[in-house]
């Protein structure tokens, strides 16, 4: 009896053992508020706006996450990530049930992860976050730069694998591969036919990166090139810029380069990103952006931050954009802050036949339309954002 006793409780604590070993981890961040946009209607007027206005800060989102312990330092994990409007209800990125990331794999400590799935390109992982004023600030999705044509914030790839190396002494690396999942088009060929047909091209894409950080200095750099954008290999019109549209890119190409330095309560940072559109027919478009910022913690609770970018659009279109925005953020807790901005945006060039002025609500601005002929735009933003 007692052996029996004892036996039952060993296979027991066996069980509990091995459970303990795995874990799947519900969380999630709501970001909402109230927006004011001047110049904000795409019609014969400049009328402002104040509207209810979801993830601006960080986007709304929830998502499951796992790992098992299968010994020996390997490890399953997947992650199942959806994107939601707060104010509506509505799912993102396309009314996807998991838009955001969908992915599992494998990793093995000191050597790094191989996951398969729906995934953020390196210009997202290592730029994005780490070296911009929409990743470092509350500034957010305003700040990023327009459209996001440089993958900063939204560069999720379909039927993508993925390898991210283990951390060596501050340096990382990693490269992923998107694929087309079409018959002969591995690299992403064209449909047959003339040019206006050519959008049906399969997409396939491509993304590499290294990243180092290490005490208080950390630098940066991807490259993310994606064959026929439209083809739902990113989630939304993440790839438009100024009069151009998704379904006439035949290839974007974008590399960037960041650094990020802190003293004490001040961090700083820098980012330099060049994104190049080549159509199906017609001459290609060059975006550079140029970008400075820093934020200052005058306690632990306290944070404001301030950024400045420079763009510039050259080639078969031309074009400036200026932005300068400032924002603070109070921590009420470790999950829950409240959070303030204001941004100004000024652009001017010509784009084609057009004013750059006159397009900058359409397709080129920050924030939001605005009316015809309008050359800038200021917008202010009072949000809560919680996470849990």
């Amino acid at each position: 009896m007692k052996k029996t006793i004892l036996a039952t409780a060993v296979l027991g604590s066996i069980s509990l053992s091995a459970h303990a070993q795995s874990s799947v981890t519900l969380y999630g961040l709501i970001d909402a508020g109230i927006s004011y946009v001047n110049n904000a209607r795409a019609g014969t007027t400049h009328d402002n706006l104040v509207k209810y206005d979801d993830g601006v800060a960080s986007g709304s989102r929830w998502g499951l996450r796992g790992t098992e312990d299968l010994g020996g330092g390997l490890k399953a994990l997947f992650v199942l990530e959806n994107g939601f409007n707060s104010g509506t209800g509505a799912a993102g990125q396309g009314n996807s049930m998991f838009g955001r990331q969908a992915f599992v794999g494998l990793s093995q400590n000191g050597v790094g992860s191989l996951t398969f799935g729906r995934q953020y390109s390196f210009s997202t992982d290592y730029l994005g976050g780490n070296y911009s004023t929409g990743g470092q600030t509350v500034a957010g999705n305003y700040a990023y730069h327009i459209n996001d044509v440089d993958q900063l914030t939204s560069s999720r790839i379909n039927n993508a694998v993925k390898f991210s190396s283990a951390n060596f002494s501050g340096f990382t690396f990693g490269a992923l591969y998107g694929f087309s999942n079409q018959a002969g088009a591995f690299a992403g060929a064209p449909a047959t036919g003339p040019a206006t047909a050519q959008v049906a091209g399969s997409s396939r894409a491509y993304s590499f990166g290294v990243n180092y950080a290490n005490g208080p200095f950390a630098a940066g750099a991807a490259y993310t090139d994606i064959r026929y954008p439209s083809q739902a290999t990113t989630t939304q019109s993440s790839t438009s810029m100024a009069n151009v549209t998704t379904g006439t890119i035949r290839d974007l190409r974008t590399f960037g380069v960041g650094g990020r330095y802190s003293i004490g309560a001040a961090t700083m940072w820098a980012l330099y990103t060049n994104t190049h559109f080549t159509p199906i027919t017609g001459g290609s478009t060059t975006f550079a952006a140029y970008e400075a910022g820093a934020k200052y913690a005058f306690t632990p609770a306290l944070t404001a931050g301030a950024g400045y970018t420079y763009m510039h659009l050259s080639g078969a279109r031309a074009g400036h954009w200026n932005q300068a925005d400032l924002s603070v953020d109070y921590a009420l807790s470790k999950r829950t802050d409240v959070y303030g901005l204001g941004i100004y945006q000024i652009a001017s060039g010509r784009n084609g036949t057009q004013d750059v002025q006159a397009q900058i609500g359409s397709s080129t601005s920050f924030f939001g339309p605005s009316g015809p002929g309008a050359d800038n735009q200021l917008a202010f933003r009072v949000g809560v954002r919680h996470r849990f």
